[in-house]
């Protein structure tokens, strides 16, 4: 049977349910976000409130929901995310390989790569040609003033060949390549168009080039985040996994197999289908997945593309919950007192990047739990285009007060209630919170 488009056809729904934002009262805590889910009420923006007796008076409102909304921007997003993860992948195996990646190192200690610099001028190309520079602003992590040295010149010639490279491949993906390679001071100037600063009206993008780096340079996990925020709003999300498996019997993290593979494994090898695209859009009701593009193969909208929906378990007994491998900005001890509090029996799933947040919308995980040591701020970029993908899924996220995630207050999570949450449903959602509540003065962070 043939994959149906998710924008083939117009249909009536309900508004999508938002929780309210923090200092309203929290909808799970009036255990209320069960009966929200099935009797939705008109959508809430950051910042705005709502309690129960609003909720049990408002008016359910019925909405045509224009399907062609936001279309074009999915279609451009997702061929931009898959040829930055095709980039990606080149760039990891020659890191892995042949071992003669520039490796640099920003203030924050995380490490930099080519593929940061080179993703970001990618997509940052590939969306002004198809809206017009214009119109385009990014929000994103990395900007130009180390490739802006004098003494980084060779950095520069590096990024720039692993840019014109990847857009040699536009035709494949029915983009038109620019007429000439393109230069240094042009890439230059598409990175450093992504200096937006964000905020609470208008349309812009938001964009990780590679979320996990860490993982990235190690041969594990990391992902390419491009989100659509318009008016304060997620309004669509793309995830590029490189290292996913299309199929989750090839999961296997707690032993290391997918390093191990990626290790060992031709860079021609594509005998365990590794590599994946996920993307969704506000309220249609689904999220999708296609898998990442062969050599010599043409990229026909939606490529294959397979819905995806949470996992529909809800006993905390057999969940499996997912948190960040590094230490340095979560705290594993308070998430493993968590899990034991509420009953989670197996092993937790560290993976970098937020491939998390696509194993809970594939239905891989149930549960994924992050609390900042303090002084961390979370980003948005980290969380904007999850977190569309699991609500799409069918999922929930929000802050560990039950209030919807805010990024309407530019570059961070601002007013976040100590940590974030997404789970496959509202039972052990609640669950969660609950259990943060009991814990959260006994605990250090």
């Amino acid at each position: 049977m043939p994959i149906s488009s998710p924008n083939s056809a117009a249909k009536i729904r309900l508004s999508r349910p938002l929780l309210p934002y923090r200092n309203s009262p929290s909808i799970l805590h009036q255990n209320l976000l069960p009966k929200l889910l099935i009797h939705p009420f008109p959508r809430l923006r950051c910042g705005h409130t709502v309690n129960s007796a609003t909720a049990q008076n408002c008016k359910v409102e019925f909405e045509s929901m224009d399907l062609e909304k936001y279309a074009r921007e999915l279609e451009v997003a997702v061929k931009a995310v898959h040829m930055a993860s095709l980039l990606c992948r080149r760039v990891q195996e020659s890191l892995i390989f042949e071992s003669n990646v520039n490796v640099q190192s920003k203030e924050d200690n995380s490490p930099v790569t080519v593929a940061d610099w080179s993703v970001q001028a990618t997509v940052s190309w590939v969306l002004s040609q198809a809206f017009g520079s214009e119109n385009v602003f990014i929000v994103a992590e990395e900007d130009v003033e180390t490739l802006s040295r004098c003494d980084s010149v060779g950095l520069l010639d590096a990024v720039a060949k692993t840019v014109n490279d990847s857009l040699a491949e536009a035709p494949s993906f029915g983009i038109r390549p620019p007429a000439a390679p393109l230069n240094t001071s042009e890439v230059l100037e598409a990175i450093s168009r992504c200096n937006s600063p964000g905020g609470p009206t208008g349309r812009f993008w938001v964009l990780d080039p590679v979320d996990g780096t860490l993982g990235f340079v190690r041969g594990d996990q990391y992902a390419i985040a491009l989100a659509l925020i318009e008016d304060g709003e997620p309004v669509l999300g793309v995830l590029g996994c490189p290292n996913y498996p299309m199929k989750k019997e090839w999961l296997s993290y707690q032993n290391g197999y997918q390093r191990i593979v990626s290790r060992l494994a031709s860079p021609s090898s594509t005998s365990w289908n590794r590599g994946c695209v996920i993307y969704a859009k506000k309220a249609s009701g689904g999220a999708w997945m296609q898998p990442l593009l062969e050599k010599e193969k043409k990229f026909v909208w939606p490529n294959s593309a397979r819905e995806i929906k949470v996992s529909t378990i809800d006993n905390p007994a057999l969940a499996t919950f997912c948190e960040p491998v590094e230490k340095a900005n979560s705290s594993h001890s308070f998430t493993a007192g968590l899990a034991h509090s509420v009953g989670l029996r197996n092993e937790p799933l560290r993976v970098y990047s937020m491939v998390k947040y696509a194993a809970i919308a594939r239905g891989d995980a149930e549960i994924f739990m992050k609390f900042a040591r303090a002084g961390y701020k979370e980003k948005i970029w980290d969380h904007a285009a999850g977190v569309v993908i699991i609500q799409e899924a069918g999922g929930v996220v929000t802050d560990a007060g039950g209030h919807p995630l805010c990024f309407s207050r530019g570059m961070y999570l601002e007013g976040l209630d100590r940590g974030i949450i997404a789970s496959s449903g509202a039972t052990l959602h609640e669950k969660i919170i609950r259990a943060v509540d009991a814990s959260w003065n006994s605990s250090s962070l």
